[in-house]
């Protein structure tokens, strides 16, 4: 089964510029367009480079919604540069150059091509990323929010509008909120009506769209999934929404009086969940450790493929963060050749095992290049 857009243009970053940036100091960085491997200790800084690549798609931190928390202690200002091209010719022709800055006390400044945003959500998809992570065990371990930040965070590289009714949609749930905890009066119950009315109304929309996104997510998670165990599981993924009740404003109102009991709002789209299940059972009670993260991954691979279809049809970054550890050896190589094949654009992988490194690019023809971190240090 091919999955695959093969005139996805690949976005590459080339040169990579660092300053006081959580525990790097100073760095600068000419990039392969095929692969960049980051080795050392832990704690070194590797995933702090990976996290400042995510900030220049995403406009913040992956780890840290905080921004005068990723300056590096005791200086006074961050800044990061990225220099992007369409082209693994490395051409002149058609270059992108995003960066932002940003003093203590102040906003940051994000810019394109020296020209600085209006607002941050025009730069959302502009280079498409899909990070794997340690930390998404919390897909399976954590609560629903993890679940629905997943939807949230692919859906807009690829649809301003989702991003729009998202706000939407969470401003009037706050507000709602926000009378259901009035303590000393009974809130308006036009006021109520009014946001009621406008959570349902963005509610719909989230909800199609999410719901779309992940039909047509599934086939090609559980192809990703077959591929890497070598068709041992069968695993499965749903999609729960309170849309599925009814007409979403009916659903809201339905137990308004219990809502104002507890003091906020027990249903809409803010509680959607996605299921995951191995051979039938839910993957949080069934699933090993090893079987957990080939999950994880197989599901990041896919929305890696679903945003190259969709995003403009840019081959979106890949960033692999310490993803071997938990996993056999057979399972390394099954991802190790997917990640390899041209299907995939520039990837960026941690390690705290350069043997490790070796034996797997020892036998492969891409163009490579190793940094060794410490410290916050990078040198090739």
């Amino acid at each position: 089964m091919n999955f695959f857009i093969t005139f996805a243009v690949a976005m590459i970053l080339r040169k990579l510029s660092i300053l006081n940036y959580k525990n790097i100091a100073e760095a600068t960085l000419e990039l392969s367009p095929k692969m960049n491997c980051f080795i050392g200790r832990n704690g070194m800084g590797k995933t702090n480079v990976l996290d400042a690549i995510y900030y220049l798609s995403f406009c913040r931190s992956a780890g840290n919604p905080i921004d005068s928390q990723v300056i590096r202690h005791e200086e006074p200002f961050f800044m990061l540069e990225g220099e992007y091209t369409d082209s693994l010719a490395f051409s002149d022709e058609r270059i992108e150059m995003i960066s932002v800055a940003m003093k203590r006390g102040t906003k940051k400044h994000f810019k394109r091509n020296k020209k600085e945003y209006k607002r941050l959500s025009e730069h959302i998809g502009l280079i498409p990323l899909v990070v794997v992570a340690p930390s998404d065990t919390l897909l399976i371990e954590g609560t629903s929010e993890e679940r629905r930040r997943l939807m949230d965070i692919v859906i807009s590289q690829y649809d301003r509008s989702y991003i729009d009714a998202l706000s939407r949609y969470s401003n009037a749930h706050q507000q709602r909120n926000t009378l259901l905890k009035m303590e000393d009066v009974e809130p308006d119950p036009l006021l109520m009506q009014l946001w009621e009315e406008q959570m349902a109304e963005s509610g719909e929309v989230l909800y199609q769209k999410r719901k779309a996104f992940v039909d047509e997510l599934i086939p090609v998670f559980q192809d990703y999934y077959q591929r890497i165990s070598g068709g041992k599981e069968r695993v499965g993924l749903s999609y729960v929404s309170h849309c599925q009740r009814g007409p979403l404003l009916e659903v809201i109102q339905r137990d308004r009086i219990k809502d104002r009991t507890v003091g906020y709002s027990l249903h809409g789209v803010h509680r959607d969940d996605l299921e995951f299940t191995l051979d039938g059972h839910p993957m949080r009670r069934e699933g090993s450790q090893g079987q957990n993260k080939t999950y994880v991954i197989a599901l990041k691979l896919a929305q890696f493929d679903f945003l190259k279809r969709t995003s403009s049809q840019t081959t979106p970054l890949l960033l692999l963060d310490d993803i071997f550890d938990k996993l056999d050896a057979e399972r390394v190589e099954q991802i190790v050749r997917l990640v390899s094949s041209d299907s995939f654009g520039q990837i960026f992988i941690t390690d705290t095992n350069r043997d490790h490194l070796d034996q797997i690019l020892r036998n492969s023809a891409l163009d490579y290049r190793i940094f060794h971190v410490e410290n916050g240090e990078i040198n090739v």
